[in-house]
């Protein structure tokens, strides 16, 4: 995988723990922090996908149209 160096910036308690690991427990804090940072990077679902994920997932569990019609009165 081709990697590439950013700057980020944290607390300065952080920064020293980092500074004081090896370089495995950096290796490590660093795939961390990539995942983490991958994972803010994707898309979210659309409104849409999640209305709709709702509606089936209701459906699933038996809720009808009149079901909801009731409780929404």
């Amino acid at each position: 995988m081709e990697t590439k160096t950013i700057q980020v910036r944290v607390s300065a308690e952080v920064a020293e723990q980092f500074e004081a690991a090896s370089e495995e427990e950096r290796a490590k804090m660093e795939a961390l922090i990539s995942l983490q940072l991958k994972s803010f990077a994707r898309p979210t679902r659309s409104l849409k996908e999640i209305m709709k994920s709702m509606s089936d997932y209701a459906q699933t569990k038996g809720l009808t149209p009149e079901i909801l019609e009731s409780i929404l009165n």
